[in-house]
């Protein structure tokens, strides 16, 4: 007897070549946007960088969801579970890098006379 498709799924996402396209689409229009935002004058100065990061994290976003399949179904829990783990690491080794820096630097500069 052999395992039905349920028995056999490991938890990985379902990819179609669909949802590939999308996600391709919906990058490069991302992409593009942010480009137009920095040289094209899209949006005012003072927002700019605002306006790149909320493009770079719905960017991120559709990465995420569209090709590494990362959602909150219950086969995906446990890859979810490992990326949120991961980044919080990420955060907490980049956050300390700079904490570290930033006091090295304050300690270190000479006295200004």
């Amino acid at each position: 007897m052999s395992p039905s498709a349920s028995e056999t799924d490991h938890g990985g996402g379902h990819a179609t070549l669909k949802g590939y396209i999308i996600g391709l689409l919906l990058c490069l229009v991302l992409t593009g946007a942010s480009f137009g935002v920095v040289m094209g004058g899209w949006v005012p100065q003072p927002l700019r960088l605002t306006a790149i990061v909320v493009l770079c994290v719905v960017q991120l976003v559709a990465q995420l969801v569209l090709f590494l399949h990362i959602g909150a179904g219950r086969s995906q829990r446990e890859n979810t579970g490992i990326f949120l783990c991961t980044a919080f690491l990420i955060a907490i080794v980049v956050a300390g890098s700079l904490w570290v820096m930033h006091n090295a630097t304050q300690n270190m500069m000479p006295m200004q006379l």
